[in-house]
């Protein structure tokens, strides 16, 4: 039986000497279960052993991924469980795009052991982490500038996207109707040179707006 006190690990990644560093820490840690998978394949087979893993640390050019065409499967397999990015450095929009398939953020292996274990915590809790360096590189002047043209109930529907709330549900918080909900997120995009509302939340988060 897992034991339910303890936040259930699966390390997805090839580099032994690395997963070997990670699980000796997050064992002694005391807090995690801690299994192991060095390709897709054997993260499939480990969920389906084990069940969902509270977390799991997917690295993104592990066998079997294919860039981010894997996320999608992990996501997917571990149902009930939250899956994280797991990389030395990856593209702000590959990064965008894993968010949109599912994942709950970007933990990069250059973080202290201590660092990424109250990351993992933290995407445990139900929340997305972003290491603070690549927020403030979203969060330039130029970034935080637009806020200036965001009007006062763009700004209302910003926030309440950003509690993860529903376009039905932010036109009933506000007292508006579906579309005008929708034309606003049409504008918060255009303004925000973004396209979809997870990139909205993310911007908004990252630079401080919301």
């Amino acid at each position: 039986m897992p034991d339910k006190s303890k936040i259930s690990i699966l390390i997805a990644d090839d580099h032994a000497l690395l997963v070997d560093m990670i699980d000796l820490f997050l064992q002694s840690d005391g807090g995690f279960t801690v299994a192991r998978a060095d390709s897709l394949q054997t993260v499939v087979e480990a969920i389906e052993a084990e069940g969902p893993f509270d977390v799991i640390l997917l690295d993104l050019d592990m066998p079997g991924m294919h860039g981010l065409q894997g996320i999608e499967t992990a996501v997917k397999a571990n149902k009930g469980g939250r899956v994280v990015l797991f990389s030395g450095q990856v593209r702000q929009e590959a990064i965008f795009q894993a968010l949109e398939m599912g994942i709950s953020g970007f933990i990069p292996k250059t973080l202290s052991a201590k660092s990424m274990a109250n990351a993992i915590r933290f995407v445990d809790s139900g929340e997305i982490y972003i290491p603070s360096v690549l927020s403030a590189t979203w969060a330039r002047p130029e970034r935080r500038a637009q806020a200036t043209n965001i009007s006062p109930r763009e700004m209302d529907v910003l926030r309440h996207i950003c509690q993860g709330k529903t376009n039905k549900d932010v036109a009933r918080e506000l007292g508006l109707t579906e579309i005008t909900v929708k034309m606003h997120v049409r504008s918060l995009c255009a303004k925000m040179n973004v396209t979809n509302r997870t990139q909205i939340a993310m911007k908004s988060i990252a630079s401080g707006l919301a």
